[in-house]
């Protein structure tokens, strides 16, 4: 990162203050070090966004069997993520606004490392299922509240570091979901080690973010004894009414149809490839594929939708990409498997772009927790029914085309929403515009 970045970075946040606050109030000055440790502290918490669930599903027969799950807790375990996103998540403008969003990610990260270090040594399905929702309720919060900090300690770089935490989830994602079976097998075999060692990553990504919370909180006192400053404006102002913006319910629907995508392509599409006759070591390949894609992409695509004026384009060509892969699985599943996966992966790349329209529609750090936490935990509600219809409609149909009939049909909104999403404007002046 250039001099330029990191001094733009280190600059504190601008607030408002009255004439005379403004002429007496000492100048908080950010420490020279926090820069880089704030860098290092948003990509490990990025790297643990995913592991907690793509480790697991590496491993899950094994669990299963090891735990004694039925079908029925089995099938709810795979439905907890999205539910832990859409409930815990609503917790995070509140938490942000008593503790300061630096703290609140440090507790998130905490409580990660907490589940993952607790859950392999469950007894029974009951208490797995609480350590992995402890540790989902973290990622939940940090989902919210990394592009707070974003906007807040980057404001014009939006796009390159929504990028770079972008690409730093997608390689915690696939490297979870390919390494966690060749480590197992390297640590004896068993799948608690093989779950346990993820615990590690997470812990790292706490030590970060310890001396980011206390330079925050730190900072926040200095100002509030001076009359204004970072602590008093954020907690003061608590943003505009979300649920007034056409833009926010945009982004939230938009949101909710992407993560169905990643979520559907995450459960079934090795199935699917089974299903037309492709081996299940290719299929995993396969898979993994999809999910490689995201790695590169995560970065180049936030990098440019922010020196866009209008993301909508953007919306048009990954939903394209993705009707394509769809409608090649339709034809020819087997015959093209790997441009359809190489198709898929590109399209599932919708995930960077929603968070940095999430950063792009908000003028306030008050404005973007509001409106983080509106569109993810209410697109994760859109989203739960996704996976559940369409194995239903594979057991009842017998066969793949009504359910992929079904997934390129939902791109269709997902594109429309994207458009709308992606307009040049603010929730705040849509909030004001309305009042």
């Amino acid at each position: 990162m250039s001099d330029e970045e990191i001094q733009t970075m280190n600059r504190p946040p601008v607030v408002r203050a009255t004439p005379d606050q403004a002429l007496s109030a000492p100048v908080h000055v950010a420490p020279t070090w926090l820069g880089p440790v704030l860098i290092v502290g948003i990509v490990l918490a990025a790297l643990n966004l995913r592991p907690a669930i793509t480790s697991l599903g590496a491993v899950f027969e094994e669990t299963r069997t090891g735990l004694g799950m039925s079908g029925t807790v089995a099938g709810l375990i795979t439905s907890v993520p999205a539910l832990c996103f859409a409930v815990f998540g609503v917790t995070a403008p509140r938490l942000s606004r008593r503790f300061g969003p630096a703290a609140v990610v440090c507790a998130g990260m905490a409580a990660v490392a907490a589940g993952l270090l607790i859950r392999p040594f469950a007894s029974n399905a009951a208490a797995f299922l609480a350590a992995s929702a402890l540790s989902l309720a973290g990622i939940a919060l940090t989902n919210v509240l990394l592009p707070v900090i974003v906007k807040r300690y980057f404001p014009d770089r939006v796009g390159t570091m929504t990028g770079l935490y972008s690409m730093a989830l997608a390689a915690g994602t696939s490297l979870a979901a390919a390494a966690t079976v060749p480590l197992t097998g390297a640590l004896g075999g068993n799948w608690r080690s093989g779950l346990l060692i993820w615990a590690v990553l997470a812990l790292a990504a706490v030590l970060p973010w310890l001396p980011i919370a206390r330079a925050s909180r730190r900072a926040a006192r200095a100002e509030a004894a001076a009359g204004s400053g970072e602590g008093t404006a954020v907690r003061a102002d608590t943003g505009p009414r979300v649920v007034r913006s056409r833009t926010a319910w945009a982004l939230a629907c938009y949101f909710g149809l992407q993560a169905t995508g990643a979520y559907v392509t995450m459960g079934w599409l090795p199935q699917i490839f089974r299903d037309a006759g492709v081996s299940a070591s290719t299929a995993g390949v396969l898979l993994a594929v999809t999910m490689v894609m995201g790695v590169p992409l995560a970065f180049v695509i936030p990098g440019l939708a922010g020196r866009m004026r209008n993301q909508g384009p953007i919306a048009v060509t990954l939903g394209l990409f993705g009707l394509a892969g769809y409608l090649g699985l339709y034809f020819a599943p087997a015959a093209g498997a790997w441009a359809w996966a190489l198709l898929l992966g590109v399209s599932n790349c919708a995930f960077p772009l929603v968070i940095t329209m999430i950063g792009l529609r908000a003028k306030s750090p008050a404005g973007v927790v509001k409106l983080s936490a509106f569109a993810q935990s209410t697109g994760y509600l859109i989203s739960l029914p996704g996976p559940l219809v369409i194995g239903t409609l594979y057991q009842h149909s017998g066969g793949w085309d009504l359910p992929l009939g079904l997934m390129a049909g939902l791109l269709l909104p997902q594109i429309a929403f994207g458009v709308l999403a992606g307009r040049d404007r603010t929730i705040e002046d849509e909030c004001v515009m309305r009042d």
